[in-house]
This record gives structure tokens, sequence and C-alpha cells, in this order.
């Protein structure tokens, strides 16, 4: 599916952390696209983007124009995604994680892979040996985007995480760049 032809992408600032912070804490309060439990404040968000500054990334993909009743998306900061370093070790600093999020009223519209394709080409250019994504599940879509994009499944982590009262697995897909 290709991208809007209005839809810009573009790093994050720190203005944009109440849009990012009203899609990321939907995503919070009510599924296990993460893991977070807790909403993330706006000044938590802030902080977020400042640590990705450098090689590490956030990106936002933000549609522009005049709302059009008869078309969808309506303008605005749809989505973003980011780049965060696998493990905190010195000998894991060429691997990187991604995270993709869209607005649940913009899913379908090539949002989520306009942004991971951009993803990767930060971390590309960025001299980075591989990107992994940790995918809940069951998360069809986001595996499917993955897949997609170049990524194979190289395991399940097997309840390992909790929400909503119950056990999760995540799925590990990699990229070698």
């Amino acid at each position: 599916m290709n991208a809007p032809p209005s839809m810009k992408l573009r790093q994050a600032t720190r203005a944009d952390a109440e849009a990012l912070c009203r899609i990321y804490n939907r995503e919070v309060e009510r599924s296990t696209v993460t893991l977070d439990l807790v909403a993330r404040s706006v000044a938590e968000q802030r902080r977020y983007i400042a640590e990705r500054s450098g090689g590490l990334v956030v990106v936002v993909a933000e549609l522009g124009g005049l709302p059009d009743p008869d078309a969808a998306p309506p303008p605005g900061i749809v989505g973003f995604g980011s780049l965060s370093f696998y493990r905190d070790r010195p000998g894991y600093r060429t691997s990187v994680e991604d995270s993709v999020y869209v607005d649940r009223d913009h899913h379908g519209f090539g949002v989520g892979s306009a942004i991971l394709g951009e993803l990767l080409r930060v971390a590309t250019d960025h001299g980075f040996h591989t990107v992994f994504a940790r995918i809940v599940g069951p998360q069809e879509a986001s595996v499917a985007l993955h897949e997609r994009h170049g990524f194979t499944m190289v395991g399940i982590e097997r309840e390992v995480a909790r929400k909503f009262g119950r056990w999760h697995d995540v799925a590990l897909l990699q990229r070698l760049l």
C-alpha cells in the first residue's frame, strides 16, 4: 500500500510531544501494542524525543493540506516511529530496535510502512548493522508489515510480558542492513 501523497516524514521535535502522547497513550490504555502500563506525560515524551537525537531518531508522519470530508485521513500527525539501542552494553551498539505507532483512525493508509521505511533508511545511513522488532502477539499486521520490509522471524519469547491480567508472547524479528 502506498502512503498518502500529502504525507511528510520528518524528525520529531519537542513541539510534537503532545501529538505523540495522544497516539501512544491510546495504545498504552487500550492495547498490547506497547507493554507500557502507565501513560506518558508530555514531559516524558519530550525526554524520549531528546534521548533519540543523532543516530537514533524519532520520525513523525504528518499529513498536510486542508481536511477533505470525502477523504481520509485528515491532516496532522498520524503516526511516529523510533529507533532505540537494542541493548545497553557497548557490544550491541551496532544493533537497534524499531517501534512504529500509527493512530488507530489512520490504519490502512500506508503510514506505518512509510515510517518503517524511513527508520530503515536512517539506520542504514548511520551505519547500524541490524534492526530488531519486538512484537507482542498476536499483532499479525505488525508482523506482516515488518516482513514486507525484509524482516525475518528469529524467535518467540513465551509469556515474557504481562498486561491486562494476561501473559503475552513476544515475537522477535530481525533485518540485517
